[in-house]
């Protein structure tokens, strides 16, 4: 969404910026497109999976439109910055990335699916960018909120690495870490479901063209 010709750099703790302890703006209730809330508690037998895969408008459409998710919402993770705004995440003063929260049903759609999706649905090769869109903020990353989607995360990592090395990609560079003491802030209103509310928005979201083989066992050697 803004192209940023400076060589994007992560901020540290000390460098980044302070944030607040409340919001400056108030998150809607309800999701546009599925009607369920937006923000929890969510009902039991649910899962929560986080995902960053650059510009969070079109990263959030290819999850809601999936069969099994409940409910999306769009924020800013991984960073230092306590309730920040679009414009302090796009300074890359913040160290946070665009990020996806995704509310399933595993019994509908498993975590490794969405796993797929997420490989396939951008260029995890590229650092912090997405095509066009360059900044620290559009970096690749799975935050996982279990051991069993950590390890579900590593394996495909791994898998789709085999796969992008034998198609001439570059390494992965798509950083998995736990939820647990990186905090998810919403966005402001006006960017949740915002391909829903401007259908003929921009949407940076491009893959590589290579399948990513999640849930298949992958071939030795």
């Amino acid at each position: 969404m803004f192209l940023n010709h400076r060589t994007p750099v992560l901020p540290t703790p000390e460098q980044a910026l302070r944030g607040r302890p409340v919001p400056e703006f108030t998150v809607p209730s309800h999701h546009t497109v599925l009607g369920n809330p937006l923000v929890g508690p969510y009902p039991e037998g649910l899962e929560v999976a986080d995902f960053a895969l650059g510009c969070f408008w079109g990263a959030e459409r290819k999850f809601w439109q999936t069969e099994g998710v409940w409910t999306t919402l769009v924020g800013y993770q991984g960073g230092y910055t306590e309730n920040p705004t679009y414009e302090e995440a796009c300074s890359g003063l913040t160290g946070h990335t665009e990020a996806v929260r995704v509310v399933f049903d595993p019994a509908v759609v498993s975590y490794e699916e969405l796993l797929k999706l997420f490989w396939e649905s951008h260029n995890p090769t590229q650092g912090f960018r997405q095509g066009n869109d360059v900044g620290t903020q559009y970096r690749s990353a799975i935050y996982t909120h279990s051991p069993a989607q950590a390890a579900a995360a590593e394996a495909s990592r791994a898998a789709y690495q085999k796969v992008l090395t034998a198609s001439g990609h570059q390494e992965i560079t798509t950083e998995i870490l736990p939820a647990e003491g990186r905090p998810f802030w919403p966005a402001e209103a006006y960017h949740q479901q915002y391909l829903d509310k401007n259908p003929g928005g921009y949407c940076g979201i491009g893959g590589t063209g290579v399948s990513c083989p999640v849930g298949v066992a992958p071939a030795e050697g």
